[in-house]
């Protein structure tokens, strides 16, 4: 696991696309972490789809975990994303706002108009940074964290992700095109540290070779 972040308190990894970011498997995220590290525990401070990579924060002590728990449901931990869209968004930069139920016997998340039992709101802010060959990179704020958000929205406004088949991608050479890009990791002494990890060098990333380049992806640490 390549580490891009650690202190006494918490640290900051990238998940490999396909790897679970949380559960009790050897192969998911915190059994990984603790063998590379030694530690007794980690405790996943949010999650990422098993088919999406990049980084990821987790606590490494139970006081640090419900911390972190405080400050994400405070909206204290920024995260930021980057997707491959399969359509031109009709402006370069807006806000997203919907009602989410996630439907965890399907395992996926639908744009409703009503409130009822389950249903959440959702925000997100997004700015296009580049096009290629028909696709569209954007950058991604979250302004809340539910299941398959990112994903959702941007499919009930005929925009998927590439690869992402659940909610409508027709073109399937790659996983759904989304990676976790920067935290703004808390830290228990100084300012929140901004930490960033850019995503492989394999399709789609690397139809935007500014990318690793340019000021929005420049790391953190």
């Amino acid at each position: 696991m390549e580490i891009l972040y650690e202190d006494a308190s918490v640290l900051l990894a990238v998940k490999p696309v396909g790897v679970l970011s949380q559960g009790d498997g050897p192969d998911a995220m915190p059994a990984l972490l603790c063998r590379q590290l030694g530690l007794a525990a980690v405790y996943p401070a949010h999650r990422l789809d098993q088919a999406v990579g990049g980084a990821m924060l987790f606590a490494k002590t139970p006081q640090a975990a419900a911390g972190l728990s405080a400050r994400t449901a405070a909206g204290g931990v920024q995260k930021e994303y980057l997707a491959v869209l399969t359509g031109e968004p009709e402006a370069r930069e807006g806000t997203m706002e919907d009602l989410l139920f996630h439907d965890s016997a399907r395992n996926k998340t639908y744009v409703v108009r009503r409130r009822r039992a389950g249903v959440r709101a959702a925000s997100l802010s997004y700015e296009v940074l580049a096009g290629a060959d028909g696709l569209w990179l954007v950058r991604v704020r979250l302004g809340t964290g539910r299941t398959h958000q990112i994903r959702a929205q941007f499919a009930s406004r005929g925009l998927p992700l590439l690869g992402d088949g659940k909610y409508g991608g027709r073109d399937n050479r790659c996983p759904p095109a989304l990676w976790s890009y920067r935290i703004l990791v808390p830290r228990e002494k100084g300012a929140p540290l901004p930490v960033t990890a850019p995503p492989p060098a394999v399709f789609p990333w690397n139809l935007f070779p500014d990318l690793r380049e340019s000021p929005a992806a420049t790391p953190g640490c």
